[in-house]
């Protein structure tokens, strides 16, 4: 692969024809690539969640980002995140919209002439529970990776009575996807106990699937910039999501 990518804000159409903001990050090979949908965590579309766009470029992917609370905007990500966050979750970004997002994400990226069709998704905390909806509920997809996705099993908020997200775990029969999971066995959500039950409702309905977790590990360990991140499983982690990458995407 040639040294060098092309990493930009662009729009894209997502939910009900709107056009959202969007990272696109992509390899200078000339060749066709498998590409990779990536949903930022519940602190917004920051600095990280492109940098790891950036790195997928690297690897010989394009990556693309939407900003799911682009419709929050306008203002800098982080007056955004902290504007939709104050609506809650299920208001500032709902499961339809989100996959419609999504949706608009893969037809873009199989539109593209330096794309080989194949397109994966990952998400990280807010974003691995939408990696594993979309798992779910969008057939062609090639590969879905959930990255400590809080709430797959809702939990209720004693804060927010009623505020709790629908549980996706119930759409895991739908799954046609393969799906890697990987977890911290220090997070409180998704906690091992949660991780135990969706990985036993995976098992019982034969899903394609495989679960890592990490010990000395909590919530967000593979983001740089902040005091949970952990190298070490990071690094072992980021292995092997690329290998499954390489499987489902490059094959």
């Amino acid at each position: 692969m040639k040294e060098g990518m092309v990493a930009e804000v662009i729009g894209v159409t997502g939910h009900k024809g709107d056009v959202i903001e969007a990272y696109y990050a992509r390899p200078l090979n000339g060749e066709a690539v498998g590409s990779v949908i990536v949903l930022h965590h519940a602190p917004g579309w920051d600095p990280w969640c492109k940098e790891v766009m950036r790195s997928f470029a690297a690897h010989g992917y394009a990556a693309i980002g939407p900003h799911l609370y682009h419709r929050h905007g306008p203002g800098s990500w982080d007056d955004v995140a902290a504007a939709a966050r104050g609506k809650g979750f299920g208001a500032a970004m709902p499961d339809d919209q989100v996959l419609g997002d999504i949706e608009g994400c893969l037809a873009f990226l199989r539109a593209q002439p330096s794309s080989n069709g194949k397109v994966g998704i990952i998400g990280f905390c807010s974003g691995g529970r939408q990696s594993y909806l979309a798992a779910c509920a969008i057939p062609s997809l090639n590969a879905a990776v959930d990255c400590w996705g809080g709430n797959v099993i809702p939990q209720p908020d004693p804060n927010r009575p009623g505020a709790a997200p629908s549980a996706v775990i119930d759409l895991t029969a739908q799954m046609q996807v393969p799906l890697l999971g990987i977890f911290g066995n220090d997070d409180a959500n998704p906690n091992r106990e949660q991780v135990d039950q969706t990985e036993a409702k995976l098992k019982e309905l034969g899903k394609s699937y495989a679960f890592h977790r990490y010990d000395g590990a909590g919530h967000g360990f593979f983001a740089t910039d902040r005091p949970g991140y952990r190298p070490e499983q990071a690094v072992d982690a980021w292995k092997k999501v690329f290998a499954f990458y390489e499987q489902h995407l490059q094959h």
